[in-house]
């Protein structure tokens, strides 16, 4: 039903910043809440951020609030993940993720991408 592909990682330093973007293909993406998780090299995958379809409800986990923000534009199809102070704890795969709700994508989302690399340097 819904596609997700994911750019914007690279290689920053510590307190550098990055953006991530996801670009969905599907006729119900305004519809669909959408989100961000990482999984870094031995670790389980790991909720990061999530948005409401409209853009009026987000969740972050607690480690990245007040560093990162999730943002959507409908009309591009594309949800956005800012980065900024990032840490090397930051350094992980990070995927995008949609489902019916911001709770639906936290604990059980159904579709996702196939992950950008993001590695943050000391």
């Amino acid at each position: 039903q819904v596609q997700l592909v994911e750019s914007g990682g690279g290689l920053v330093q510590a307190g550098g910043s990055l953006r991530l973007s996801c670009a969905a293909s599907g006729r119900t993406f305004s519809r669909y809440a959408m989100g961000w998780f990482r999984q870094a090299p031995g670790k389980e995958r790991e909720f990061v951020a999530a948005i409401s379809w409209g853009g009026g409800s987000t969740d972050y986990v607690d480690s990245v609030k007040g560093r990162f923000t999730i943002s959507r534009d409908n009309a591009k199809n594309t949800v956005y993940l800012q980065m900024n102070s990032l840490k090397p704890e930051d350094t992980a795969v990070y995927y995008c993720a949609a489902d019916a709700s911001v709770v639906a994508v936290r604990y059980g989302s159904h579709y996702w991408g196939q992950g950008t690399q993001v590695t943050v340097s000391s």
